[in-house]
């Protein structure tokens, strides 16, 4: 990881922007502390993915909380179907699962 000026980058862009697609962190120093870091679009994208990894595991966790406290619906294909159509609605099923959820 580099620390630079912003003067330093202006001057020698071309340079920084070399060593940060070859793997180096660039920080960015600026007044009051309101730095910027400059990093490779390889790695903005790698960081992006392990981002949207950690948010699925966490709905993965969630579903399996729900699952094990019984707060979960199951349908037969039968069911899925019958709700596609127009003017479809609630079965008692569904009408007392709601009402389960809703108190608790």
């Amino acid at each position: 990881m580099l620390a630079v000026k912003s003067m330093d980058v202006r001057e020698n862009f071309k340079d920084w922007c070399n060593q940060v697609i070859n793997g180096e962190i660039l920080i960015v120093s600026r007044p009051r502390n309101e730095n910027v870091v400059i990093i490779s679009e390889k790695e903005y994208n790698e960081i992006q993915k392990s981002k949207r990894n950690a948010e699925y595991l966490a709905k993965l966790d969630k579903s399996r909380e729900q699952l094990e406290q019984e707060k979960t619906i199951s349908f037969t294909m039968e069911e899925l179907v019958d709700m596609e159509a127009e003017g479809w609605k609630p079965t008692q099923k569904v009408i007392d699962f709601m009402e389960k959820m809703a108190n608790e």
